[in-house]
């Protein structure tokens, strides 16, 4: 009861700016992983540009979207930063037949304040661990949040995970594990390569090896709660040679 309040709670907050518009004022509703953020919203502003009502964009966690969405969010749109959580609410009855597809990959980072560098070659059995010093890995939650737990697998399958699993900075999503690093709360985080890009307080230390964790894949869907009639135009303008050029412009690779 009380994480259905909190939805209902959220979802007016999102909804409250456009409550007075008419529904053809306003674009369809898309929940989007957090990572998104800036390439989403580049591609409403040239969805807009071509005449259409600007869609209305929510950023968060992956887990908490699917949740949102579980608990009856009235979204159009869902695209999620990993496999399982689309898998999650298509399972549950919430994703248009036909419409999941992956629409785009990324890469896992280690980054590193650029105020306060920290030096570290990722590789099996990395001295991660010492290179902490006495503070913790930033990382979105391992238990549940995707780049959390493609960090995790990462660490683990290098071999150090056990010694950092006790010194975690967990986030709520991504961007929150990247603002400790940007604010130099701690001295590494695992980010995207896509967040890293935006961020002009971290460095890049490396790149975790694309087999050491399981492929980034964003998938986006339809969902069956949608009305709004240009749900899946917009859906398939972000797949389209257009909606793929903007976001390769923002790191993004090929899912």
């Amino acid at each position: 009861m009380i994480q259905r309040f909190l939805c209902a709670i959220t979802l007016f907050l999102l909804l409250a700016p456009t409550a007075q518009a008419a529904p053809d004022d306003r674009g369809p509703l898309v929940l989007a992983a957090a990572s998104m953020q800036e390439a989403m919203t580049a591609a409403a502003d040239a969805w807009t540009r071509q005449g259409h009502a600007r869609p209305v964009l929510s950023f968060a966690g992956s887990s908490a979207l699917a949740r949102q969405i579980r608990a009856g969010a009235p979204a159009d749109l869902f695209l999620s930063a990993d496999e399982d959580w689309m898998r999650d609410v298509e399972q549950s009855g919430f994703v248009v037949r036909g419409t999941r597809t992956n629409m785009v990959g990324n890469r896992l980072v280690l980054v590193t304040p650029k105020a306060r560098p920290v030096r570290l070659r990722i590789g099996r059995a990395m001295p991660i661990a010492r290179a902490l010093g006495n503070g913790r890995l930033a990382m979105a939650d391992p238990d549940s949040v995707p780049a959390g737990k493609y960090g995790k697998a990462a660490l683990t399958s290098l071999g150090v995970w056990p010694s950092v699993a006790g010194r975690i900075a967990r986030g709520d999503n991504v961007r929150a594990a990247l603002a400790l690093v940007e604010r130099g709360e701690v001295p590494l985080g695992i980010v995207y390569a896509t967040d890293a890009r935006v961020a002009s307080g971290v460095a890049i230390v490396g790149a975790f090896p694309a087999r050491s964790h399981p492929p980034i894949r964003y998938p986006i869907a339809r969902l069956t709660g949608s009305r709004h009639k240009e749900a899946e135009a917009f859906r398939r303008f972000l797949l389209s040679s257009a909606g793929k050029a903007i976001f390769t412009r923002y790191g993004f690779t090929a899912p």
